[in-house]
């Protein structure tokens, strides 16, 4: 038998396709897996909310029923409340000084770092350490001491204890703020590190020193991480607490100097227990903040460079 006489061989059964279990039971089996979060977000995020919101327009002391009183919690809180708009005051100079300051040390020590050849693991760890400290309690007591009478600054200056001057009292809380550079270091340090080296050795055969290499290929290319940086701590600035309240013992003193936004709140909720009008406060932040992120959202599109993008 030839070979053309051969019997050909069957063709090999193709592969089974794997059937596809239909979309509503893949849709199902994702909410599953969600649940956990929808749950935690419903309960513990925007119940919470829609409560607050109800409670804004109340009369409400913890004890008694809601009373509803419709826009007099606003109205009191923009018209007839000094103390209030010292909060905002002395939470906007705070957030003017501390903000920038923070973000300029943080800039500083990781350029500092990018170029460090031994150590650079222990010294980003040494500096990032404030950051997991500066929120507790103990360490904003320790900070009070430092800068009360006879502390260490009072004994190294002789300036006094800058915790019963008023005009000392919030610088001291914001360099408590700068202190806790950390945690923007390392964020800045890792958009240094992403920078090609190959601009900078470019720069310098131009005959461009350290300062317009600074200006003209640092700064564009770390701005979307300069941004990410000032956004959140802009956020975090507005809701500070607990240095004022550590600082002050809870008073926002001396001559509500330290009266920040969130420490007022607490002390018309918890203290004086008008819940109704600290429901109302809060939501006044909320609304503020998102105002804030939205301009910076908006400006960033003059300032922030994306190298992904041929223009800012």
């Amino acid at each position: 038998m030839t070979t053309a006489q051969m019997p050909k061989a069957a063709p090999a059964p193709e592969a089974a396709a794997v059937p596809r279990p239909p979309r509503r039971r893949r849709e199902g089996a994702a909410w599953v897996f969600l649940s956990p979060w929808v749950l935690g977000a419903c309960v513990l995020t925007l119940l919470p909310m829609a409560v607050s919101l109800y409670l804004s327009f109340t009369d409400y002391d913890l004890f008694n029923s809601p009373n509803w009183v419709g826009l007099r919690n606003y109205t009191q809180m923009f018209t007839e409340d000094p103390r209030y708009w010292r909060s905002v005051v002395a939470t906007l100079t705070y957030v003017v000084i501390a903000v920038p300051l923070q973000l300029a040390l943080a800039l500083i020590v990781a350029l500092a770092l990018k170029n460090m050849k031994r150590g650079k693991g222990f010294y980003r760890s040494a500096f990032y350490a404030p950051s997991l400290l500066g929120a507790s309690m103990s360490i904003a007591l320790v900070w009070r001491a430092i800068f009360n009478d006879g502390g260490t600054i009072d004994n190294l200056f002789g300036t006094g204890g800058w915790v019963f001057k008023p005009g000392w009292a919030l610088l001291a809380v914001a360099l408590l703020t700068v202190w806790q550079f950390g945690a923007p270091m390392v964020i800045f340090l890792a958009g240094l590190q992403q920078i090609p080296g190959e601009l900078y050795e470019a720069a310098e055969v131009d005959g461009a020193g350290r300062w317009r290499q600074f200006l003209s290929i640092t700064v564009p290319m770390l701005s979307p991480v300069i941004f990410f940086n000032l956004v959140l701590q802009t956020i975090q600035a507005f809701q500070v607490f607990t240095p004022a309240f550590a600082i002050s013992a809870g008073k926002g003193g001396p001559a509500d100097s330290t009266l920040f936004y969130t420490l007022y709140l607490y002390d018309r909720g918890f203290v004086a227990s008008h819940m109704g009008y600290a429901s109302a406060m809060a939501w006044v932040l909320l609304i503020v903040i998102g105002v804030v992120t939205a301009v910076l959202f908006r400006t960033s599109r003059s300032w922030v460079f994306y190298a992904s993008e041929g223009d800012r």
